[in-house]
């Protein structure tokens, strides 16, 4: 249960978000203004007069709600522009605008349920996290020439799913009953809005070609960096590979501050070193974790972007909690760390929720931050260890270890050279990898595991006469999309490899994917016969490495991470 202190900090975030919401509403007008010029707004009186044009038509054609992009792109466009990137642009404004306005509602409930009033928190951290994806995707589009907006579509999109993300997490917070009601109901159209953006962003290409835009090939921005190592250092590398990966990824880490529990360093605590940083700090900021056991709860809001956190090793840095769902406090508040803040990156750490299985969700690690990595880190726990919440996400050698659904979330994350270690569950549970949670077909997002090992650990070893049943995924949303590629599987997977969340929900929608796994539990032949499940081949496989799936090419050599780009096996 949340601390008396956590209590009134959060009451002071409600009553500040309700105090700022009139300006919020203004920022919103300044920015569809500075977007259209005056003479191009309509006329309210007349709104419901003007005509479609046959670009709003042929735009609004591919969405889930057409009538609902119809009337958005009338009402915040020109009467007569058939410029696709103008009609993105409303899109984009009138989404900005419907969000104010439904995120707001949760201001006016009333209650004195402790669950309710952090579900109203929840919702305004939501928002303000949701303006900022907003205002990104709305300023590149502004900064982008039309010819070029295909390229932008992956950065456009992954701040856009980010974004009903927090839609749909602002709605699930609260507590069954007439509240959340009232809830999904303000949240529906801001819903159909995000959609409808998420889905013609993603024919744009098409658009500018039936437009006659002249043709324009897409192609990744070229980065400048060092060589980068094709290898990662879990536990099965050499001595001497991990060696020489730990001189490459050290060369640029020279610590802003050091924190030690032993009083040798400029703090004995992270959130201290967190507490003192300086508001305003261009570059890397880069703290140095020494040797010890972190017994804290760290929050690495939205505005710390662009810090590196690295450690002595993953077994000898640990953060560690116990915060969990049974005792009280919601899955997401559970996490012993979380990274929301842009460019966050991890070397070397371990983030722990020492729960155990009968606490059920018990949060290690939750990240939120937007192109992240993670280089040899352990996250351990049982139900819900890796919360991967939203935009793009990397991760590189790391230890994760769980029981049911211990990789979960809505981001665009690719695991590679990873373990994945399944720990004994309850008696009569079932271990699951991953639950990810993409609820629209237009949101880009996915987990795509490559080049790892899917294994049991010692524990799960010494229950084999429980007969534990072991998955790859469940599907948590409707469109939930997981992809195992190049992977050594072993034989304590179930042959099924997957399992249903609730009867026949979502095994139509979904999308799970196998390519060229190899071990014991690998066996395609016996695998589950859902219409969403797939053996892919190579070209479509392609689709989903670093550097197509999370544009990796662009972020991740710029800060000397190792990545291996494409497939591994020809």
């Amino acid at each position: 249960m949340a601390s008396e202190l956590e209590r009134k900090q959060r009451r002071k975030k409600v009553i500040a978000g309700s105090s700022t919401i009139l300006l919020l509403l203004l920022v919103v007008g300044t920015v569809a203004t500075t977007v259209y010029q005056a003479d191009d707004k309509p006329d309210p009186n007349t709104r419901t007069m003007r005509s479609t044009t046959k670009a709003v038509k042929m735009l609004c054609a591919g969405t889930d709600y057409k009538q609902t992009c119809e009337t958005s792109l009338t009402k915040f466009s020109n009467t007569t522009t058939s410029d696709p990137k103008e009609l993105l642009k409303a899109a984009v404004v009138a989404l900005i605008d419907e969000a104010s306005r439904s995120f707001s509602q949760s201001s006016v409930f009333k209650s004195n349920d402790s669950r309710v009033q952090d579900a109203i928190n929840d919702c305004w951290e939501m928002y303000y996290d949701s303006k900022e994806d907003l205002v990104k995707t709305l300023n590149r589009i502004i900064d982008t020439g039309l010819e070029h907006l295909p390229d932008q579509t992956l950065n456009l999109k992954n701040w856009l799913s980010a974004v009903h993300f927090y839609q749909e997490t602002c709605v699930d917070g609260f507590p069954e009953g007439e509240l959340k009601n009232k809830m999904r109901s303000a949240m529906k159209a801001t819903k159909e809005l995000t959609s409808n953006a998420l889905a013609m962003i993603g024919q744009v290409s098409d658009l500018l070609t039936m437009l006659g835009v002249p043709s324009w090939s897409r192609r990744l921005l070229s980065v400048e960096h060092r060589p980068v190592m094709k290898r990662g250092y879990p536990s099965w590398v050499s001595e001497g590979d991990r060696r020489l990966l730990k001189e490459h990824l050290n060369f640029k880490l020279k610590p802003n501050v050091t924190v030690a529990k032993d009083g040798s360093g400029d703090f004995g605590t992270i959130n201290e070193a967190i507490r003192n940083m300086p508001l305003k700090y261009s570059g890397r900021y880069v703290i140095y974790v020494k040797e010890g056991i972190y017994k804290e709860a760290v929050n690495l809001t939205s505005k710390y972007v662009n810090i590196t956190m690295y450690g002595d090793g993953p077994k000898k840095t640990i953060v560690t909690g116990s915060k969990n769902f049974k005792d009280g406090t919601k899955t997401s508040h559970t996490a012993t760390f979380v990274a929301s803040g842009e460019g966050f990156m991890a070397i070397d750490m371990g983030f722990h929720n020492t729960a155990g299985p009968e606490k059920e969700q018990a949060v290690a690690l939750r990240v939120q931050s937007d192109r992240s990595i993670f280089i040899n880190c352990r996250m351990a726990g049982y139900q819900d260890t890796l919360y991967a919440q939203s935009h793009f996400q990397f991760y590189r050698g790391c230890v994760i270890t769980g029981t049911i659904d211990f990789v979960f979330g809505d981001a665009s994350a690719v695991f590679q050279n990873c373990l994945f270690l399944l720990r004994r569950p309850l008696a009569k549970q079932r271990n699951i990898v991953t639950a990810h949670g993409r609820s629209y077909s237009h949101e880009s997002t996915g987990f795509v595991i490559q080049h790892c090992k899917i294994k049991a650990d010692r524990s799960l070893k010494k229950a084999e006469e429980q007969k534990v049943e072991n998955y790859l995924a469940r599907p948590w949303k409707a469109y939930s999309r997981t992809i195992f590629m190049e992977n050594q599987i072993s034989s304590y997977i179930h042959p099924a490899g997957y399992l249903p969340w609730d009867g026949d929900f979502a095994l139509k929608t979904l999308y799970y994917a196998e390519y060229n796994n190899n071990g014991e539990g690998s066996n395609v032949k016996a695998r589950v016969k859902w219409p969403g499940f797939h053996v892919i081949d190579r070209k479509t496989a392609e689709k989903f490495t670093v550097a197509n799936f999370i544009e990796g090419k662009r972020w991740i050599p710029s800060r000397g991470a190792p990545a291996h780009m494409d497939l591994y096996y020809r």
